[in-house]
């Protein structure tokens, strides 16, 4: 499913509109008629109910008042406020509103204090609320009268139903002022917008439904828009399946180069996650000084020590040897737990320029790039770089509010200038590919915000390099791993670790295929 731009949503809706012939007036309907079935779904019924429902001056508005009057029909007590100046009213919206006046549903006007008393009066009382006050044109700053209207929303403590985005939410970012609608479910219009994937906007959204209200599919699904939801469909398509000749070369020979003192851990997860993610092969490259301590910790994968600066630290001078180590694999994971010596750090640059081989780049070996990140267009390959907001921040040169402000947007222009793929892990990881085509992966969990999730991840990505359609490795492996963290959450709940995640890989592997099988 794609995930659209504000910009470009306006595009679909006005082509509908004025190519298709499809009335904005049923548009309309049938996104009143949806947000009256999502009301209803969750509180299991309107008949006898109160709702108040909340109206802007836009189209957005227009849903309410179309909502509101099927709400009524199913049996609710429906009473309607607005804020605005009636006269901005949009002429679709403002039939709409004329239709509810007719039926005899009450339509207020928050334009005087008591009319701002009714209004409190009914949201102590009322089972449920329908926001329609802003929609996803929002930016910036509410007016004062939203601003209170929404903070008598979020204090009433009712159940949610926002139509399109939750009032106060910037729908190409994500970003939300600070008295945004807290929305139980919100219900979107023609397709979902980046901001009800990060944070804050995904806090305020709850429940995501999805409905297309009537817009044709092949608008929808207009190659134009850069987007898309990264699904189950999507990984299941690009996951290979194993010949019965197969052999473990055949299934990816991954070369990791990791570790430091003190953070064997990071060195032991990524490797594991290698191997349950399918590869056939793994050898672990270390410092020869902490390389008797990875030989105890690991069963199936080699090790390989390498020249050492100092006790546990990897040194520049292990270059030759890792250059030519490298060229019996398929695959190079860098970076997990290898610590920011200045010596470690021209290692990793010196060995991304000039091996021939795919790279990974994770944690330690991102900051090697740190103020200057215009070196990664030198490797020979696209590399793949997993950061977390803050390396991401750190590597660009920004702050993370800075970069939180448009994250997919300051990733994509990073993925372009530094001919790189960038899987940026927030509480929606994103995958960004130098020409901007962007996936957001929409499972996950919040016990997955646990010391070394990232080197799982890192693993798994590098594990399905020869598993999958060529270059969808980043794809495949954040959805497998956030699976399997979704897995591990149903046993440990908030207190799972990663290796529940590396445990787990397999199995969310063979549901996925098990899918495919359905």
């Amino acid at each position: 499913m794609k995930i659209a731009l504000v910009d470009e949503m306006k595009k679909i809706d006005k082509t509908a509109i004025n190519e298709y012939g499809i009335l904005e007036l049923l548009l309309m309907e049938n996104a009143g008629k949806e947000t009256c079935k999502a009301l209803d779904g969750l509180l299991h019924g309107l008949s006898g109910r109160t709702i108040c429902v909340l109206a802007g001056t836009g189209n957005n508005g227009g849903d309410a008042f179309a909502a509101a009057r099927h709400i009524a029909n199913k049996g609710a007590r429906t009473k309607i406020f607005m804020v605005g100046n009636p006269s901005h009213l949009t002429i679709s919206a403002a039939k709409n509103r004329d239709i509810d006046v007719h039926m005899g549903i009450e339509v207020h006007l928050l334009d005087s204090e008591r009319e701002w008393e009714k209004l409190q009066i009914v949201l102590r009382f009322a089972d449920g609320v329908v926001d329609g006050v802003l929609g996803t044109g929002f930016k910036g700053m509410l007016r004062p009268d939203t601003a209170r209207l929404i903070q008598l929303v979020n204090e009433a403590g009712k159940r949610v139903v926002s139509i399109d985005i939750p009032s106060g939410v910037e729908a190409d970012t994500g970003a939300a002022v600070a008295g945004a609608v807290r929305a139980s479910t919100t219900i979107t219009l023609g397709l979902p917008k980046v901001g009800h994937f990060l944070c804050p906007g995904a806090a305020c959204t709850g429940e995501l439904l999805v409905d297309d209200i009537g817009i044709p599919s092949v608008l929808l699904d207009n190659e134009d828009i850069q987007q898309a939801l990264l699904d189950r469909d999507t990984v299941v398509s690009v996951l290979l399946q194993r010949a019965i000749d197969v052999h473990k070369g055949n299934c990816g020979r991954i070369l990791v180069v990791a570790g430091s003192r003190g953070m064997t851990g990071a060195a032991a997860l990524s490797s594991n996650a290698v191997l349950r993610s399918g590869a056939g092969i793994v050898t672990l490259a270390v410092p020869e000084g902490i390389h008797d301590i990875l030989e105890m910790k690991l069963t199936e994968v080699m090790t390989r020590p390498l020249p050492q600066i100092e006790p546990g630290i990897l040194a520049q001078a292990a270059l030759p040897e890792l250059l030519e180590l490298a060229e019996s694999y398929d695959f190079v994971l860098l970076g997990p737990g290898m610590g920011r010596h200045p010596d470690t750090m021209e290692l990793v640059r010196q060995f991304a320029v000039n091996t021939e081989k795919p790279l990974l780049l994770d944690a330690d070996a991102i900051y090697a790039y740190r103020g200057q990140k215009e070196r990664l267009k030198q490797c020979r390959q696209v590399p793949i770089l997993t950061p977390h907001v803050g390396e991401m921040a750190a590597l660009l040169g920004i702050t993370v509010p800075e970069l939180r402000q448009s994250l997919l947007e300051i990733t994509r222009q990073a993925a372009r200038e530094c001919n790189a793929v960038f899987v940026v892990k927030s509480e929606c990881t994103i995958v960004v590919y130098p020409d901007g085509t962007a996936f957001m992966n929409p499972i996950g969990n919040a016990g997955m915000a646990t010391a070394g999730c990232g080197d799982v991840l890192a693993g798994t990505v590098a594990g399905l390099v020869n598993q999958v359609v060529a270059g969808l490795a980043p794809l495949a492996g954040v959805y497998l791993h956030s699976m399997a963290g979704d897995i591990a959450a149903e046993k440990y709940g908030d207190g799972l670790i990663a290796s529940d995640i590396t445990k787990e890989i397999p199995e969310a592997r063979i549901r996925l295929m098990r899918g495919r099988k359905e």
